[in-house]
Order: C-alpha cells, then sequence, then structure tokens
C-alpha cells in the first residue's frame, strides 16, 4: 500500500518516521529522529550558518522528504520479512540522516548570489557528502558513523560505481541500495511527478550553462518536450535495471503484502508515465 503521508509536511512524515522506528527498535531513542528532522530543516530553511535556505525549484525540501519516506517503508518492510543481514538500529539511524541530507549539495554558501543551487546538479552528490561530514562532525558524531553517510550518499550518484564505495560491511551497503532505491521511487510516484518535470528540466539548463564541460550526457536535453519524451526511457532503461540489479531488489520490500502482493510506488509511477504519455500524445 502506497502510504499517503503529505510529504509537503515535514512533522507528518517525521511523525511517520518516529512511529516505524519506535516499532522496529522499541528500545531506541526516539529523539535521534526527531533531532535528524530538526537538522535538515535548519539547513534547508537556511538556519544553518554559512549557508542559505535551499532555491532549487525541483530538488527542494520536499523532494527529500519524499525519499526519506520511501526509504522508512523499504527498511519497515525488508525488518518485517527478517531479510539477512539485519538493518541495526545505528545503521537504521545514520541511514536517516543520510537520506536527510543527501541533496544538501543544492545549498549555496552565504554571498553565493549566481543562479540556484541546481548550477550544483553536477556535483551536488560530492558537495552533499561533503558537507554532511562537516555537519555531523560540528555534531560530535564519530568519524566512524560519518563515512557511513557518506558511502550511502554516493549510492544516489547517477553514475556512481558501486564497486568503487568502499562498504565497511553488507549491512551497510544494503542501507546505500534501499537510499537509493528510495531517493528515485520516491520522486517518481507523487501524483505531481509529471507536472514538476519542468523544474527539473530548468535544474539540467542551468547546470549545464553553469559548467557546460562537466554537465553529464545524461542531464542534457534539446527542448523540455525532449525530456519528458525520453522520461519513460528513463524508468525503463535507467531506473528499473538500476533498482532490480544494482540495487538488488530492495524495492520488493515495498510489496504489500510482502513478497508477492503490489508495489504501491511503481503502480504509481507506472500511472505517472501512462498518463505522461497520454499528454505527449494529446500534444500538450
Amino acid at each position: 500500500m502506497f502510504n499517503p503521508v503529505d510529504t509537503k509536511n515535514a512533522r507528518a512524515v517525521e511523525a511517520e518516521a518516529a512511529a516505524i522506528y519506535t516499532d522496529l527498535f522499541p528500545q531506541g531513542n526516539v529523539a535521534v529522529v526527531h533531532d535528524a528532522f530538526e537538522w535538515a530543516a535548519q539547513c534547508f530553511e537556511g538556519r544553518f550558518e554559512g549557508y542559505q535556505a535551499i532555491d532549487s525549484a525541483y530538488h527542494d525540501f520536499e523532494h527529500t522528504l519524499q525519499g526519506t519516506l520511501c526509504l522508512m517503508h523499504i527498511l519497515r518492510g525488508r525488518h518485517r520479512a527478517n531479510a539477512t543481514p539485519a538493518i541495526s538500529q545505528r545503521m537504521f539511524e545514520m541511514a536517516l540522516v543520510a537520506i536527510l541530507f543527501h541533496d544538501t549539495g543544492y545549498l549555496k554558501v552565504t554571498g553565493d548570489n549566481e543562479g540556484t543551487g541546481a548550477k550544483y546538479t553536477a556535483i551536488h552528490v560530492a558537495r552533499s557528502g561533503a558537507f554532511a561530514e562537516d555537519f555531523l562532525t560540528v555534531k560530535g558524531w564519530a568519524k566512524t558513523d560519518i563515512a557511513p553517510v557518506r558511502h550511502m550518499i554516493r549510492c544516489t550518484g547517477v553514475n556512481a560505481s558501486i564497486a568503487a564505495i568502499p562498504f565497511h560491511s553488507a549491512e551497510e551497503r544494503i542501507a546505500g541500495f534501499a537510499l537509493a532505491t528510495a531517493d528515485l521511487l520516491g520522486q517518481m510516484a507523487p501524483e505531481n511527478y509529471i507536472e514538476r518535470l519542468p523544474d527539473l528540466y530548468m535544474e539540467f539548463e542551468e547546470a549545464a550553462r553553469f559548467d557546460p564541460g562537466s554537465s553529464p550526457r545524461s542531464f542534457r536535453f534539446e527542448s523540455l518536450a525532449d525530456m519528458m519524451g525520453k522520461t519513460h526511457g528513463f524508468w525503463q532503461y535507467y531506473v528499473v535495471p538500476k533498482i532490480t540489479n544494482d540495487f538488488e531488489n530492495v524495492c520488493s520490500y515495498l510489496n504489500d503484502p510482502y513478497p508477492n502482493g503490489p508495489n504501491g510506488y511503481i503502480e504509481r509511477i507506472e500511472r505517472n508515465l501512462a498518463r505522461l504519455k497520454q499528454q505527449m500524445q494529446a500534444g500538450k
């Protein structure tokens, strides 16, 4: 079942995450969940010293919350399925922080007044990892806890080489796969995904103007119509192989009931793509 939590409401997503956390780890400290959301809100709302509020139209705080919600559902489904290796309480906490910080690379420092954070599209994953490390160091996190956060964030790179990420354990690797899967499904399943594609296109355009040489070919399109026309191919030829092969099909833990029930996220994505196809054929 697709959980209809309002991802425009950070408190609603936090409440869902807290409920899942306490369900999976009854002896855990739920304040850790609240702290993670508060830290992310500080950063995205411009309340972290040295940084401006997020100003990229597509990769906004809601985008992060969409991925966060999906990750919580994957980890809950995996826990209920008694999958191995099990995700420990601490790894769950690190994964939550990682998903909440995985797009902080779009944040601009104070005084950076040229364009929006979308100009950093090509390097935002590396910037996100560095930002998370700096932030968590200030918060007193140990290097041994920061490294897994950085590794999980690296999984979200569109051209990430999974083999090159120095995971410390199979548990950490699976957490990274769950996070990257959630990043993809979480943004494509909402009902307004199609309506948000123009914002994504504008981000790609800005990134290409800012640094033409570093913008990956996958971010270059002749027009908005060109990008929208290739969205189904992006799903079929990039996302599906990525989540089923590279990320070891952890998306199956969204099946309700597991293992053979429907996957609400994938059903909604396919519905969105069908609607997009209809609109393209109608010339809208």
